[in-house]
């Protein structure tokens, strides 16, 4: 009898062992899953960001990275690389104003004035996409340099996204004052520039432009000269 109990009694605390074990592994397999499903993303480094294959939309955090990195790296594909992934992302109206209150834009803008041909082409196409929100367009600090891309002699490519930028401003200074027959801007500002008397004689000259793009572009930004 005694050795049938302490049969028994081996035999149920296997059981209950075998039970801890199975309770122990659906806690931690539960656990594991849960973990996947409510895992943030993992923090991407900001050279991981221009890779060609990162093609998500970034968050504030994501953004301050680049600009960081457009400020301290002076590798020209690096550059180039973080101004494409910033300008895609300036297509959606929130990252706009993400970008504009980390203080992207003139960041961003200062690349125009690179000699690297690529790289003021990736960053007019940054500030294009930028500059479809109104309050961006104070941000934007394009000096007198930026007239020099107005000059017949600028690359195709670079020119025709001069020209955009100074499209999607008049545009929008033209909707905002359509009431004044003349309206002022502060001496010194983007706007003062764009429409003074250089700017003005760089787009009758554009009018004979050789490339029929470029004519087509200039004939649809409104006249102000």
């Amino acid at each position: 009898m005694g050795g049938a109990r302490d049969v028994g009694w081996v035999a149920a605390g296997l059981v209950l062992a075998a039970g801890a074990c199975y309770c122990f592994y659906k806690l931690t397999r539960g656990r594991r899953r849960g973990g996947r499903q409510l895992r943030l993303r993992p923090s991407r480094s900001a050279e991981d960001l221009t890779s060609g294959s990162y093609d998500d939309t970034l968050n504030a955090e994501q953004v301050q990275k680049l600009l960081y990195l457009l400020e301290s790296t002076e590798d020209p594909v690096i550059i180039e690389r973080a101004l494409v992934t910033l300008g895609n992302n300036a297509a959606f109206s929130a990252n706009q104003i993400v970008i504009r209150e980390l203080g992207g834009i003139p960041i961003v803008g200062s690349k125009i004035n690179n000699p690297n041909q690529s790289i003021k082409e990736k960053a007019l196409n940054a500030l294009n996409n930028l500059s479809v929100n109104v309050e961006n367009q104070i941000k934007i600090k394009v000096d007198s340099s930026f007239l020099s891309l107005l000059d017949g002699h600028v690359p195709k490519e670079i020119l025709l996204r001069a020209l955009t930028l100074l499209q999607n401003i008049t545009n929008c200074l033209n909707e905002e004052h359509r009431l004044a027959a003349q309206p002022t801007f502060p001496e010194g500002s983007l706007f003062s520039l764009l429409y003074g008397k250089e700017c003005a004689q760089k787009m009758k000259a554009l009018v004979h432009h050789h490339d029929a793009d470029v004519k087509e572009k200039v004939t649809m930004i409104p006249k102000n000269w």
